[in-house]
């Protein structure tokens, strides 16, 4: 389990959580909110191994060295709890013995019971209902913590009395300096890795760490750089290993977003250290020289309107198909 001090951003969060438990004013339910990745599950973790803690007052943190941090450190804790289900939702029957029925007993050695339901969006209406009759009245010592990607799913019942914690994009720098620090990432892939990420850590350690995503990028850049000079036979030959990468065709997509953003800012300030792609500033210099302003940002729009039109499900050769016409026009 991670201490407050290993969560990378997040810092109004973490100290909204201390100052709750230093003043003994810890809520019964609370909601962590944010897009899978974003540390939902790291700050739960934290905050749950801070609250068992034998020296928390102390140090508003877990100590790491008591009973209450080992048991929790392992996994083992008999009083934090994890609600499973086994189903694609999380049912009425999953809430009440995991923990309407559980939390009536008093904790086994510590202070508080504490039950954290990881993607509460899965709860249907009734396992909402039935765990809302705990949360307005819950014993002294339970607290419910609900982590989710998705707000809009949970009850206004729920929400009305659950303390809300949005997560917020971190910091590029500080995802960066996290890669190389903990994951001996080289400094290109790393900036790379965080900027791609849009501040999203678990995403950024994906990519950082991902032969896959490494693969995906070569892939993208070469047909980048040498889409100016292809035929249209080459490009329709592209098409067709872009088809290929259909399930992850949203990061393809944002790769050549990024591409062009870096032409468009190398052509306005001609700084190469503010480029994502540095290593390839001699290919980023060249399009920045025979590019329009004007081209370039079709090029980008083309781009996003290829994004949007597969989330509508228009078909997938003709979305590609336009985007990369344009951007050989341009």
């Amino acid at each position: 389990m991670q201490k407050f001090n290993q969560v990378v951003g997040h810092e109004q969060i973490i100290q909204h959580l201390k100052t709750a438990i230093a003043m003994d004013k810890v809520s019964h339910a609370y909601i962590l909110a944010g897009e899978d990745g974003s540390g939902k599950n790291m700050l739960a973790d934290a905050f749950t191994k801070a609250l068992q803690c034998e020296s928390r007052l102390d140090n508003r943190e877990d100590c790491g060295v008591c009973r209450s941090c080992l048991q929790a450190e392992s996994g083992n804790h008999p009083d934090i709890k994890r609600v499973t289900h086994e189903k694609a939702s999380i049912g009425v029957d999953d809430v009440r013995i995991q923990i309407n029925n559980d939390i009536l007993i008093k904790p086994y050695s510590s202070l508080y019971k504490i039950y954290i339901i990881d993607e509460a969006e899965r709860l249907t209406e009734q396992a909402q209902n039935a765990l809302l009759k705990t949360i307005e009245s819950p014993p002294s010592y339970g607290i419910i913590l609900l982590l989710t990607n998705n707000l809009s799913a949970l009850l206004p019942t729920i929400l009305s009395r659950c303390v809300t914690l949005k997560l917020k994009a971190v910091d590029k720098e500080a995802i960066r300096q996290f890669l190389m620090l903990n994951y001996k990432i080289p400094d290109y892939q790393a900036e790379l890795s965080a900027v791609f990420s849009q501040g999203n850590v678990g995403k950024a350690i994906k990519y950082a760490s991902s032969e896959e995503f490494g693969e995906l990028k070569t892939e993208v850049l070469h047909l980048l750089k040498y889409i100016d000079d292809m035929e249209l036979y080459e490009i329709i030959d592209g098409l067709k290993r872009i088809s290929e990468q259909k399930e992850r065709i949203d990061d393809y997509l944002d790769l050549i977003i990024l591409w062009y953003r870096d032409i468009l800012m190398y052509k306005v300030t001609k700084d190469i250290n503010l480029l994502t792609y540095k290593s390839e500033s001699m290919d980023i210099s060249k399009q920045a020289s025979i590019k329009s302003y004007e081209g370039i940002e079709q090029i980008i729009a083309a781009v996003e309107k290829a994004k949007i039109r597969l989330n509508a499900n228009v078909n997938f050769d003709i979305a590609i198909e336009l985007m990369l016409l344009t951007i050989k026009e341009n």
